[in-house]
């Protein structure tokens, strides 16, 4: 946890932000993997945790601003609690040690709840993501599932807030970042022909382990980069295929690294794959180069894709004009992702309280295949932290679908691309934070280009 003071100064913010209401704040319970007592690790809500710091479960928590109150409800552990979990604070000295003096039982939030609502206070909360917290909802609040109705001024003034990231985070992050990097080190030096793909992910996962984090996100560790999210580890890799590999570290207090490579299972590229992945690199150092405050990361996105499109087209694969190329959207049959995301408390951060404010402050997003996967596309301004990832993919069930609707025959010649087909994809991943003047990367270097990666998989 931070200090006291740094809790006590963001909740002073956000009333100040939001101005008048109750903030509502469900924290997480555990949840049960197939059997009640035999859990998933638990993992606290992000805003939670942002403004009490408190990673036990069971907990909830309000605002009442205009009545000027800060209270966490919850249940003392019980005797059977303690026999099984070891002894932790009192549910009074967790708060304390947050900055807030008054605690109710669990039982208690509902009453506090409809007191409020009865005297016509307003009470916010934030979108849902877990289904026990929309059963919460309609307990706390009378709202069935599916009738949820968050509040705007709530979600905007926590993006605002968890957007910008102190200095205290950037340490934090840059710890994740620093573990991250070394998790993918080591599968860059242990790939090998006749190896498993659960092998590098286990190596991954120890590697993590050992530094006292967790995963920030499943492992991706696959010969079948064509599969965005592919999280299948039973392959053997084969000499000529490439491992694309995408994990990160979660530190103790839940700040993520996310990092992706992309490592030729031989000690070298073939020529095939070093001409993609020469373009993926040029796209990716096109992107970070353009990086700084005021920027549209839209305009970043459209940049790299251009790049891609260039680099494909020298290959024969694209022909006609890039910038149009991309305009029309032809790009994503190569290019179907975004270019990064936010990256804090979660990995893709508050995802869940909504792309369009956190990515978008507001405005509308694209509905065009590809781009609508840009997660971030808002003027970028310091303290902002975010991955960089342009990958290139060749998909065979999208190069079909594509070829059979004559689409984008101005931009994609097909009797080129059907020569790649079993390619597979690739996508390298770096995070950034954005300075006042510019952008710095997080965490210790990985491999980028080819030489690099072939100078550490012989070394």
């Amino acid at each position: 946890m931070f200090s006291k003071e740094t809790y006590v100064n963001r909740r002073r913010q956000l009333k100040e932000k939001v101005g008048s209401g109750l903030l509502l704040f469900i924290g997480n319970d555990e949840s049960g993997m197939n059997y009640e007592d035999n859990t998933y690790d638990f993992r606290q809500d992000s805003t939670f945790l942002y403004y009490f710091g408190l990673p036990y479960a069971g907990l909830n928590a309000i605002i009442d601003i205009d009545n000027d109150r800060e209270i966490i409800f919850g249940n003392e552990l019980t005797i059977d609690d303690i026999v099984w979990m070891g002894t932790q604070p009192t549910l009074h000295e967790k708060a304390q040690s947050v900055g807030i003096e008054e605690t109710r039982p669990a039982a208690e939030l509902v009453k506090y709840l409809d007191s409020a609502r009865r005297s016509g206070q307003p009470v916010h909360y934030l979108p849902t993501y877990r289904p026990e917290h929309r059963l919460k909802l309609q307990e706390y609040l009378g709202v069935k599932p599916g009738a949820e109705q968050p509040s705007i001024a709530f979600i905007r003034a926590v993006v605002d807030q968890r957007n910008h990231k102190t200095a205290e985070e950037i340490a934090e992050i840059e710890r994740a970042c620093d573990v991250t990097a070394d998790m993918h080190i080591a599968a860059i030096r242990m790939v090998r022909p006749g190896m498993k793909e659960c092998e590098v992910s286990a190596a991954i996962n120890a590697v993590a382990e050992a530094a006292g984090c967790r995963l920030s996100f499943p492992i991706i560790a696959t010969v079948n980069g064509q599969t965005l999210h592919n999280h299948y580890h039973g392959n053997v890799m084969k000499p000529g295929q490439m491992l694309l590999v995408d994990a990160g570290a979660e530190t103790e207090m839940g700040y993520a690294g996310d990092m992706s490579s992309t490592i030729c299972v031989d000690p070298t590229f073939t020529p095939r794959q070093k001409m993609i992945y020469d373009i993926q690199v040029a796209s990716h150092l096109a992107a970070v180069e353009a990086l700084r405050p005021g920027v549209p990361f839209k305009d970043v996105y459209e940049l790299s894709c251009r790049v891609v499109c260039e680099g494909l087209k020298a290959l024969g694969i694209m022909k006609g004009d890039p910038a149009e190329a991309v305009e029309a959207g032809a790009h994503a049959m190569f290019y179907p992702c975004g270019l990064g995301h936010m990256m804090g408390l979660d990995v893709h951060d508050m995802e869940n309280l909504g792309e369009v404010w956190v990515g978008y402050d507001g405005q509308p997003k694209s509905t065009q295949f590809g781009r609508k996967s840009l997660r971030l596309a808002r003027p970028l301004e310091p303290g902002f932290v975010h991955t960089i990832e342009p990958g290139i993919y060749f998909i065979p069930e999208l190069i079909d679908l594509w070829k059979s609707q004559h689409k984008f025959e101005d931009f994609i010649n097909y009797a080129e691309v059907e020569k790649w087909r079993d390619f597979t994809g690739l996508r390298n991943e770096e995070d950034y934070l954005i300075t006042e003047t510019g952008a710095r990367r997080l965490g210790k270097k990985i491999p980028l280009t080819t030489e690099e990666v072939e100078a550490m998989r012989q070394s």
